[in-house]
């Protein structure tokens, strides 16, 4: 279950970059950031679970980051 959630978020993350970087998906998405909040938050519980804590900083600003792109993109929006 480790290995496949581990798999799951870093695809999500990566999915995500590469679509913005060939201009696919815009870096304020919904969808940019939503596949990279999912890929943080599932990366971050494994990196608490595992105890590998400098991994677990990266997952969590990562996580804020994402979570900050849609806040103010539902801010922006309206």
């Amino acid at each position: 279950m480790s290995q496949a959630t581990q798999i799951l978020g870093a695809v999500a993350i990566l999915v995500a970059y590469a679509l913005a970087q060939f201009k696919v998906l815009d870096q304020r998405a919904y969808s940019y950031n939503l596949l990279n909040l999912f890929g943080a938050l599932a990366l971050g519980v494994i990196a608490y679970v595992e105890r590998l804590w400098g991994f677990l900083l990266l997952e969590v600003a990562w996580g804020l980051v994402a979570a900050w792109g849609l806040a103010d993109r539902a801010r922006t929006k309206a």
